[in-house]
């Protein structure tokens, strides 16, 4: 039997290392944590990326594939994340170590006034990227409802609102639950968005982002403002689209803040 030439690992002479080189899109079942009740079985979309050195022409694309089986069944939390990282870093004879993990998360929640039940999915990030030390980001997307402050202002009688998209990624020191990050984006809008409402409910959500006008630059700010009030919080960025309903457009603002962790 002719032996089998590992090109991967065949020099290469142009002497230009590859920032990322890997597997994108890989549709994978995982186990992450939920506040409510301990964990939540999802499927993830994962992609993992290696730094190249220069002197190899290609990286083992197999392998990542069997770092990530090695790793099934298991709770993904952020220590696994980071052990993920260095096999990645350490069996692919790489100088760096990236990985993205996106999922939808399940969260039951209550509408306001008949409290009827109705789970919400909210696509959830763990960004994960090891070199010299490890970096580890986390982000969700939140729908949320505003009411134009405007339309309000110069309207005799109601007032256009839209529903929009919260993108959050923060950098933190201390874990903190993807239920909370959640609320702080639901919390800066002019009301929440549910999976089930009855006619009280949508009088009530209604009534209450009448009352609760806001700006995509007010979203923006006001989550802003409360993750840098926040000392577990190191960095974010936030960005914040509304599906217009009267115009032919979307709004969008966008903040982003690294915490002068010395003050």
């Amino acid at each position: 039997m002719k032996d089998m030439i590992d090109v991967q690992n065949m020099p290469d002479y142009r002497h230009i290392e590859v920032d990322k080189a890997g597997v994108k899109n890989l549709r994978y079942p995982i186990i992450v944590l939920d506040k409510a009740k301990g964990t939540q079985s999802t499927i993830a979309s994962i992609n993992m990326y290696v730094g190249l050195p220069h002197q190899f022409k290609g990286t083992h694309m197999s392998r990542f594939i069997e770092i990530i089986d090695e790793f099934h069944n298991k709770l993904i939390s952020l220590k696994v994340i980071k052990k993920i990282l260095q096999t990645m870093k350490e069996r692919l004879n790489a100088v760096s170590a990236h990985l993205e993990i996106e999922f939808p998360y399940f969260i039951e929640k209550e509408a306001p006034v008949s409290k009827a039940k109705g789970l919400m999915a909210y696509m959830c990030r763990f960004i994960g990227s090891l070199k010299e030390k490890i970096d580890l980001v986390v982000g969700v997307k939140v729908p949320i409802c505003t009411l134009c402050p405007c339309s309000k202002e110069i309207s005799e009688f109601g007032a256009h609102n839209q529903r929009g998209v919260v993108d959050l990624k923060i950098r933190f020191k201390k874990f903190m639950w993807l239920e909370d990050i959640i609320k702080i984006v639901e919390e800066a809008g002019s009301s929440e968005v549910f999976s089930i409402l009855k006619r009280a409910d949508e009088k009530y959500v209604t009534e209450h982002a009448y009352l609760n006008p806001k700006f995509v630059e007010d979203v923006v700010r006001d989550i802003a403002k409360r993750l840098l009030d926040d000392p577990n919080v190191t960095w974010f960025s936030v960005e914040a689209e509304n599906f217009e309903s009267i115009h032919n457009h979307n709004a969008y603002a966008y903040i982003k803040r690294e915490k002068d962790l010395k003050l």
